[in-house]
């Protein structure tokens, strides 16, 4: 018994090394863009990893072997869709127009297999909640949503007032579950006595923050581990006991 756990130990340290390494190898297509042959493609590899590591009726190196092929496999793929177009689109299919003018493609929709409530929910994730503001609404072949807004409902942005702001900056987060993250806080030209001014003026220590961050404009967000709401919000309509 403790042979084979010492076994089944060494198996998943390789396999976890070997799939961070394949999964470099592969790029950010695996996570940031889940078309189809994705997905499938990484279930396939984690059940091979996972058999890798506990199958002991087996040896290793033909776990191994199948993982590095199927690797192998994906790449060549993934070279061929971006010279050849007409295999890209087989794989990975095409956008699905389900929204226009306004209106809902039922037919559309129903050919994707998507419910009102899912496409509802992708539209509240795109900051539409009415849904006769849009023009457009696209499926993407990774699952995601794209909008298109009717013109009058479109933001006006600086250079439709002919302005010209300042350079846009990023939130920087300095400090998570109670700890300050002092290298951060330097990237934007901030020290400790700033800090310590921000939270005293708030009447907080860093033990009592959950997220801080500086914002854009140099101000400082705090979420606080005991956040004081009156009215929670109930966005469910199920009455069930779960």
């Amino acid at each position: 018994m403790m042979e084979e756990t010492w076994v089944v130990a060494v198996r998943s340290i390789i396999a976890f090394l070997t799939l961070i390494i394949y999964t470099r190898v592969l790029g950010k297509q695996q996570m940031g863009n889940l078309t189809y042959f994705d997905y499938i493609n990484g279930i396939t590899i984690g059940s091979i990893a996972g058999t890798f590591a506990t199958d002991l009726s087996s040896k290793a190196w033909i776990h191994f072997v199948a993982l590095t092929i199927f690797t192998i496999i994906t790449i060549i793929f993934q070279y061929i869709t971006l010279k050849n177009r007409t295999i890209s689109k087989l794989m990975d299919s095409d956008p699905t127009l389900i929204i226009q003018n306004g209106k809902i493609l039922e037919q559309n929709l129903s050919k994707m297999r998507v419910k009102f409530d899912e496409l509802t929910m992708m539209l509240r994730q795109k900051d539409v909640f009415d849904i006769t503001t849009l023009d457009y609404a696209i499926l993407e072949p990774d699952g995601s949503l794209s909008v298109v807004l009717k013109p009058e409902n479109q933001p006006v942005t600086a250079k439709d007032m002919h302005m010209h702001p300042p350079k846009s900056k990023l939130m920087t987060e300095i400090i998570i579950d109670g700890l300050l993250i002092k290298q951060n806080l330097e990237e934007r030209h901030k020290d400790i006595n700033w800090l310590s001014e921000q939270l005293k003026k708030q009447k907080i220590t860093i033990q009592d923050i959950a997220f801080a961050a500086i914002l854009p404009n140099d101000k400082l967000y705090v979420d606080l581990f005991e956040d004081k709401i009156t009215e929670k919000i109930d966005m469910g309509d199920y009455e069930g006991p779960f």
